[in-house]
């Protein structure tokens, strides 16, 4: 079977925890002390490379932390394009929505060492991994992706159309700073 196919259960759906807060993924909440070497829908890339201010290898084994509230649907070894992946899914509330939420994805790819495993619910700003290279194939960075989905499966990392990706930076943006509380409540903006 085409894993492509596999989809989250109307049970399982039900059961996501309710993100309405989503931060940087590395550095601070507001992703400082890194920077986007690649953006979404450059020469047909669906997600942001994200990169520790060093360049180069600099950044290899730094924390990757959950962006949003969310439950590990994959986490483990894709292959030698992807490397170690983590996905979580969240609700996120959307009053348009059928449901009142959409269902969406967070991709955390390329990395070192994965610090968590399927079926957990990450808080925000839980450590699930490390940047990694996809065993060597690339420099260090985090391939960070946001999709709207029901679909469990790796992908694919370019593509002509965006598919059920969503421009990460723009996602964060729209919600950072709403709801719950701050990680660190010394830093403002």
């Amino acid at each position: 079977m085409d894993a492509a196919f596999i989809r989250l259960s109307p049970a399982e759906v039900a059961a996501l925890p309710t993100a309405v807060r989503f931060d940087a993924p590395m550095g601070t909440e507001s992703g400082a002390f890194t920077y986007n070497a690649q953006r979404f829908r450059v020469n047909r890339h669906l997600g942001d490379d994200l990169n520790g201010i060093g360049g180069w290898n600099s950044d290899l084994g730094d924390p990757v932390y959950a962006s949003g509230v969310g439950k590990v649907i994959y986490a483990g070894w894709v292959g030698p394009g992807w490397g170690n992946m983590v996905i979580l899914a969240h609700q996120v509330p959307d009053a348009s929505a059928p449901m009142g939420y959409r269902v969406c994805q967070t991709i955390y790819a390329h990395l070192d060492e994965v610090l968590t495993q399927c079926d957990a619910v990450l808080a925000r700003g839980a450590q699930l991994g490390t940047v990694g290279t996809a065993n060597g194939r690339y420099l260090a960075h985090l391939h960070f992706e946001v999709r709207e989905s029901l679909s469990v499966y790796p992908g694919i990392g370019y593509a002509d159309a965006p598919l059920d990706r969503v421009p990460p930076e723009e996602f964060l943006k729209r919600y950072r700073g709403k709801g719950g509380d701050l990680l660190l409540p010394g830093m403002r903006e």
